[in-house]
């Protein structure tokens, strides 16, 4: 029971420190700016310019896309940096060498930016609501907000995947980016799946945030949580498939690491 206790203590902990580290070079009026004007500025450039571009799609389609995408700012660059700032920071020997539950400790970098992707979708929606005269008025809420916390979590998966990837690279900032574009162009937040060329598609679809996405449109046109479940079940399973593949390349590393004798494994 007291290893339990410990590793409960571990995972929340980790998951807190971690989180505040980021502080140490985030400013929070950065953070702030972050979390508030980005998401309106995203939102805004993308509605304005498919509702110019195209005539088929309404500004729901692009404000909805793009307010569900915003979770990929903590659940990327946020995760990402919790793992790769050890190495930045030089506490990558100390982690590998203590005797703590690996998983407990890598679990725990997410979930604080899993919180922080929730709240940071719905200041997208929010402005969306106030500005651009989003109707949420056949809309299931905790429908909605469980859509979010899911489409979250298997984002967050994606991100604990690149953080391990960037204890090998040196240029971590390039993988976020790509990613984060990405899943802009291929998530279905400003081109609908339909109209991407069927080798896309088929990347669409082992892609988090796809069927969240579709999930939320759904859900806002007046669909129940039941209708969505199976895309929900099915964006659970991509996010556990991301954060076992992360967590498998991130113990790897750590053989590596040791073998090689340089506890950064480059």
């Amino acid at each position: 029971m007291s290893k339990v206790i410990a590793n409960i203590r571990l995972f929340f902990q980790g998951a807190v420190l971690s989180y505040i580290a980021l502080f140490a070079w985030l400013r929070p009026s950065t953070y702030i700016a972050t979390k508030v004007v980005g998401p309106l500025a995203q939102i805004l450039f993308f509605t304005l310019m498919g509702k110019f571009g195209t005539s088929g799609e309404s500004a729901d389609f692009y404000i909805i896309g793009n307010a569900i995408q915003i979770t990929a700012l903590s659940g990327i660059f946020g995760v990402t940096f919790s793992l790769a700032g050890d190495r930045w920071n030089g506490t990558l020997p100390y982690l590998f060498g203590t005797p703590a539950n690996r998983m407990t400790m890598f679990l725990g970098r997410a979930v604080i930016h899993i919180i922080d992707g929730i709240f940071g979708v719905l200041i997208g929606f929010a402005w969306g609501v106030a500005l651009l005269g989003l109707d949420l008025s056949n809309t299931d809420l905790w429908a909605l907000l469980l859509v979010i916390a899911v489409t979250t979590f298997s984002t967050s998966g994606l991100g604990l995947l690149l953080g391990s990837l960037s204890l090998i690279t040196r240029n971590v900032m390039f993988i976020n980016n790509t990613a984060y574009f990405l899943l802009l162009v291929l998530s279905g937040s400003n081109i609908a799946i339909d109209r991407l060329p069927s080798a896309l598609q088929a990347v669409s679809n082992v892609l988090p945030l796809t069927r969240g996405i579709a999930s939320a449109r759904a859900i806002i046109d007046g669909a129940t949580f039941r209708d969505v479940r199976p895309a929900m079940l099915e964006e659970i399973g991509i996010g556990i498939i991301y954060i076992v593949c992360g967590y498998a390349l991130f113990r790897w590393i750590e053989v590596l690491a040791k073998r090689r004798g340089t506890l950064e494994a480059m």
